[in-house]
């Protein structure tokens, strides 16, 4: 039972980020070919005419996001890391780029002007901070060597990372179940997004570290 478990559990997360992957491109594609009232910007006219940069980051923010969660969801594979190192290396370091210098930035800025209000600002200016954080930790470890430290950061990392498929899960789940008005709505998948994703990944460092 337990050798059935180890073998279909990750098959099952395979599956899983697959089908959210996929979804995660399809919304990606409505931002595509590069308009100024595609989808979501259509509500955020005020910014898009009023805010030179807005629009710049948006795109930045709304394209490398596929990227970083391809590539982050791979470098937890650990036959990749014992047969192809150097492409493990390679990939997280593709990563941590994107990361640092492309998703993290460009979060941060849209999160200044994010839907919702004041908390809603908060909750993604946040969520961008320590996304960086956590994501050079990452790098910094591991260029000290420190592997144990590497892996939790980039988790935390990760657990960020993928807020962008979560925030749109819960989002599809509220509004299901309580249909809020827009702006509870944003005031609240603001946190749900990503503070659940980050407990959840240091309830499992816990558990690890009592090995």
């Amino acid at each position: 039972m337990k050798k059935y478990l180890k073998l279909s559990l990750p098959l099952l997360l395979i599956i899983s980020f697959s089908y959210f992957f996929i979804l995660m491109i399809r919304i990606t594609c409505q931002y595509i070919p590069f308009k100024n009232d595609a989808a979501f910007l259509q509500i955020k006219q005020t910014e898009v005419l009023n805010i030179p940069l807005y629009i710049l980051f948006f795109y930045i923010h709304v394209y490398s996001a596929i990227f970083v969660l391809f590539a982050g969801f791979t470098q937890f594979s650990s036959r990749l890391l014992q047969k192809q190192p150097v492409i493990h290396r390679n990939i997280g370091k593709l990563y941590v780029f994107i990361v640092l210098f492309l998703s993290a930035p460009s979060g941060f800025f849209i999160g200044v002007f994010a839907n919702g209000g004041f908390y809603s600002k908060i909750s993604f200016v946040t969520l961008s901070l320590l996304w960086f954080y956590f994501t050079l930790k990452g790098f910094l470890t591991i260029r000290n060597k420190n592997i144990q430290l590497h892996k939790k950061f980039m988790l935390r990392s990760f657990a960020l990372t993928f807020s962008a498929i979560t925030l749109r899960f819960w989002k599809v789940i509220l509004v299901y179940l309580f249909h809020p008005s827009p702006m509870d709505l944003y005031q609240i998948i603001a946190w749900l997004g990503w503070i659940p994703n980050l407990l959840i990944i240091e309830f499992y460092i816990y558990q690890q570290s009592k090995k």
